[in-house]
């Protein structure tokens, strides 16, 4: 089994989601007393949060990239970026290591393709939903992607920061979503990408008129197959 090096902490509730993915996942497969084989390295996310406020990729790059070496070093085989906003610095964390990075883009895509969708919806960060660090990586798998109506770009944003990140969930914010994805679904997204992996704290299948693909749960999917694969 190879050896995941999970870099979390952006935000750790959604990190613990990916721990409780991968072994469940692996134990499923492996059956018996089978779990995954993880290095974890949780960042401060107020360091990271604070970077991005004031438009300091560079110094989240250097965070991160550190991070990632320091689970190498240790033994991971490929690293897994427990959030879809740091997926922005890839290219740059990439130049550091001489292992894969598994990104999230790929696995949503993946399994939306799969499915026989072309065409979708997507509930990010800002980050995410405006520039095409995930967004073109999708678009380049051949899928079409639709983002919420510019007004409302920011309330899905300040969502994330201002109460999932913090543990907070409210039904009121719960229906602005579902407002927002059957708007979306209105201008023609067979599905929808909860692209940020706190949102799923918040909306699931009940929750949306088309079908849910979380990339929190997609991404750590991948990862716990990635690790069984012996090729």
């Amino acid at each position: 089994m190879k050896t995941i090096g999970l870099l979390g902490g952006m935000s750790w509730e959604s990190t613990v989601t990916y721990y409780e993915i991968l072994n469940k996942e692996i134990a499923e497969k492996l059956g018996g007393f089978h779990s995954a084989r993880i290095l974890m390295y949780n960042v401060d996310f107020a360091e990271l949060e604070a970077n991005m406020m004031r438009g300091n990729w560079a110094g989240n790059a250097a965070i991160l990239s550190d991070a990632a070496k320091r689970l190498e070093s240790i033994g991971a085989d490929f690293i897994v970026i427990a959030t879809n906003t740091m997926h922005k610095l890839v290219p740059d964390m990439e130049k550091h290591l001489h292992i894969p990075i598994l990104h999230i883009a790929d696995a949503a895509a993946k399994r939306i393709k799969g499915d026989g969708l072309r065409r979708v919806g997507f509930l990010g960060t800002k980050f995410t939903m405006t520039q095409d660090f995930v967004i073109g990586r999708l678009k380049a798998a051949g899928l079409e992607v639709i983002v919420p109506e510019e007004e409302d770009i920011g309330l899905v944003n300040d969502i994330i920061f201002n109460e999932l990140c913090l543990g907070k969930i409210l039904d009121s914010s719960r229906a602005e979503y579902k407002r927002i994805i059957s708007h979306m679904k209105d201008r023609g997204a067979g599905g929808v990408i909860l692209g940020c992996t706190e949102v799923g704290m918040l909306i699931g299948e009940k929750d949306s008129p088309i079908p849910v693909y979380d990339t929190t749960i997609l991404h750590a999917q991948e990862a716990a197959r990635l690790a069984m694969r012996t090729e």
